[in-house]
């Protein structure tokens, strides 16, 4: 069997990375603010500021520091991180059409 190519896998293990395709699918909407982000995801704010932190180092996102009082912080995609979009709307779409409510509900079993 041949080898996956490193990039690749790379790529997949990041995408893979448990909450990082809902962050990117909720900043696809645009620029937020953490405590947005905490509102709108199922995920705890210590979790996503990690999954934040991973996605700036990767250079997927980006974090803006506005020096008002108090500080204001946004988190918007790079190009690089905007440059998934279409992988998001096609996982998306093939959700929507082979991802059956049957499969939902036997996952938190």
């Amino acid at each position: 069997m041949e080898k996956l190519c490193p990039r690749f896998e790379k790529a997949m293990g990041l995408l893979s990375t448990r909450w990082v395709g809902l962050i990117l699918s909720d900043l696809l909407g645009g620029t937020k603010r953490f405590s947005e982000m905490e509102s709108d995801l199922p995920i705890s704010g210590r979790l996503l500021s990690d999954r934040l932190k991973m996605l700036e180092k990767e250079g997927i996102v980006k974090r803006n520091i506005y020096s008002e009082f108090p500080v204001r912080i946004e988190y918007s995609l790079s190009d690089k991180g905007k440059a998934l979009e279409p992988v998001i709307q096609e996982i998306q779409c093939w959700a929507d059409n082979h991802v059956t409510e049957e499969e939902l509900n036997t996952e938190c079993e």
